[in-house]
């Protein structure tokens, strides 16, 4: 299965409602989070089995989340009986979204703390395609969330302007979700079957990292061009009839030259949602969206005003620059991944605090790794999109004055749905600026027009900053994952990973000859010196310190740390203790820079005897030495 940094994508979709995109991005976070906290179950120690008591916890936890969920909303809805209206539909979205985030940390209970994922770890299905086992816990996660929606129901329909069922708001609110795991189960699943290719030689080549990149960029540009036909098709989205309305948003489109493949009736929790939308990144498979209670709601000019509204988005490249975000994510990811979990690993006082809370470094690294993503994803998406998002909202808004004098009706929308939504105008929102500043900002448009152009000579800039960052953080992280500085921070990581367990077991003697091996590999042969000096004090016959610090003072670049009569001392011990091919071949150094050649050339004869690989290299050993014996 891959690792959800690959496996983020998105399919360009832009709604001018607040709800709409409220859901498709919150649900969209929601998954990925989901999807990360499974993905690091990979890390767990399974070497002490499962506990079956774990899954009666898990059990009873849900249980408890569903009566929670239910006596959450009937609170609200005895709020509502008793005429208390004002606020309460924000009181409601609030709701979903603290219930939702408290059903990510119960799905976070069940893979780190009940460990449901070891429950499966030695069915073979699951071992041949790991995606099964990723889709059967999203499914956990998305019936959690199903208990959410099933309860807000009966609240939720008082805010809407048709009447929904209870079957058809869950079903809408599934069918809205599934878009945003899409990409990452194509791509997954994909993964999966390269195992089974006839062909060996592709085969290889998927499994590099080269492979990788060029299926899943094959991958990103597929959906994100003809993803939108399977969306449309899951939101069970069908063409507008002919007449008034469809008639009308043609004459846009034509107006704009916009390219569309069909204008479709969304039947967005049973069509009540105020929303448009458009998706789709090539005109032969874009579509726009509108709901009847937007048809029926809004008069001519306001309708004209919406699409005007959403061909911005088109004619400004939004949905290539939300794919580019995306693209910008996952490069990212790609080259900080490993280094990151590297650092995790040796992040001494995260551990002290797990251990205080009883939870060992096995078991607390997984939980590491996963807070972390989770926090990446979380700042980038909320923050970092979001406020792009805010500011190409704006974007589209101001294009209606490329093709009207006045943006009245586009306001007067905002109007609409901010009363039918029963909710301020100042409300905030985090993906597109609050109503109210979205009015404000075109009035303030109408009066000075220059503001138009500034705003976008900004968002351009505010693009390209964005790439030049990019660009940069993604050399770093190269250089550090695969470039020049790969070498240096591998170091770096051993050399902490190696005095973390020195503190953890100070007396282990083999653990300082690894010090004075990574103190020789930093050219630091003092220190290398007095490391491997301190195992030999403590045990005089310790082969690898003996051999090693023989070869240090045979051989060390910096000749000031040369000692013929000690190299040939230590090196003789450590030939009389055992004899291999890496030990004669330090003895045939030490030889030589005592002047004993023709000893020398027979202990490299020996060594290449001996030898099981590497053969090349003790064979040039013994080509050097007999050419210095002819010299001298």
């Amino acid at each position: 299965m891959l690792s959800p940094g690959w496996c983020c994508a998105y399919l360009p979709i832009t709604a001018l409602s607040v709800k709409g995109n409220f859901v498709v991005f919150s649900n969209f976070l929601y998954f990925l989070i989901a999807l990360v906290i499974y993905t690091s179950s990979e890390l767990f120690d399974r070497t002490n089995g499962v506990d079956p008591n774990m899954l009666y916890y898990s059990l009873g936890a849900g249980g408890a989340f569903a009566l929670a969920c239910h006596l959450w909303f009937k609170r609200l809805a005895q709020k509502g009986d008793k005429g208390s209206y004002f606020g309460l539909d924000h009181a409601v979205n609030r709701a979903i979204s603290n219930l939702s985030i408290l059903a990510l940390v119960l799905f976070a209970a069940n893979i780190h703390l009940f460990k449901l994922p070891l429950f499966f770890v030695d069915i073979r299905l699951f071992e041949l395609f790991p995606t099964l086992g990723a889709v059967l816990f999203l499914g956990l996660f998305l019936l959690y969330l199903v208990i959410i929606w099933n309860a807000a129901h009966g609240v939720q329909k008082q805010y809407l302007p048709r009447e929904v069922t209870r079957k058809h708001f869950v079903v809408s609110n599934i069918s809205f979700s599934l878009p945003a795991l899409l990409p990452w189960f194509c791509l997954s699943i994909f993964a999966d079957m390269i195992q089974f290719l006839p062909y060996a030689p592709l085969r290889d080549y998927f499994n590099t990292t080269a492979g990788e990149i060029v299926y899943i960029v094959t991958f990103l540009i597929a959906i994100s061009i003809f993803g939108p036909v399977l969306i449309q098709k899951l939101w069970g989205c069908t063409s507008l009839e002919p007449g008034d309305s469809r008639s009308r948003i043609e004459a846009v489109c034509k107006r704009a030259g916009l390219h569309y493949a069909d204008i479709l009736k969304w039947e967005l929790f049973g069509g009540s949602m105020i929303t448009a939308g458009v998706m789709g990144l090539v005109g032969r498979f874009r579509y726009l969206l509108v709901t009847p209670a937007l048809l029926e709601a809004l008069d001519d000019d306001e309708i004209d005003a919406v699409m005007l509204h959403e061909i911005g988005h088109v004619q400004r490249y939004h949905m290539l620059f939300y794919l580019l975000f995306f693209a910008g994510f996952i490069a990212c990811n790609f080259v900080f991944f490993e280094p990151m979990i590297l650092l995790l690993y040796i992040a001494g006082p995260l551990y002290q605090v797990f251990s205080f809370l009883g939870i060992e470094k096995g078991d607390a690294y997984p939980a590491l790794i996963c807070l972390s993503l989770i926090a990446f994803f979380v700042i980038y998406f909320r923050f970092v999109f979001g406020f792009f998002m805010r500011n190409f909202e704006r974007q589209a808004d101001i294009h209606v004055y490329d093709f009207q004098r006045d943006a009245s009706p586009l306001v007067s929308t905002f109007y609409k749905i901010a009363s039918l939504s029963r909710q301020s105008i100042d409300k905030p929102n985090w993906h597109h600026f609050g109503i109210g500043e979205r009015i404000r900002f075109l009035e303030q448009c109408r009066e000075h027009p220059g503001v138009i152009v500034r705003h976008h000579r900004w968002v351009k800039k505010m693009i390209l900053g964005y790439l030049v960052l990019v660009l940069v953080l993604f050399c770093i992280g190269y250089s550090i994952s695969y470039g020049r500085a790969k070498d240096a921070f591998g170091k770096y990581i051993a050399g902490q990973i190696l005095f973390q367990q020195l503190e953890v077991d100070p007396k282990n003697s083999d653990l300082y000859v690894f010090v004075g091996d990574y103190y020789y590999n930093d050219r630091a042969y003092d220190k290398a010196a007095a490391a491997w000096e301190n195992v030999i004090r403590i045990d005089s016959k310790n082969v690898h310190a003996l051999n090693n610090l023989a070869w240090l003072f045979a051989t060390c670049p910096d000749e000031q740390f040369r000692d013929g009569p000690r190299a040939l001392a230590l090196a003789e011990k450590a030939v009389s203790l055992r004899q291999e091919a890496f030990i004669l071949d330090t003895y045939a150094e030490a030889l030589s820079i005592n002047n004993r050649n023709a000893e020398a050339i027979a202990a490299a004869r020996q060594a290449l005897s001996l030898a099981e690989d590497k053969r090349s290299y003790y064979r040039e050993q013994v080509v050097r030495f007999e050419k210095m014996g002819r010299i001298l």
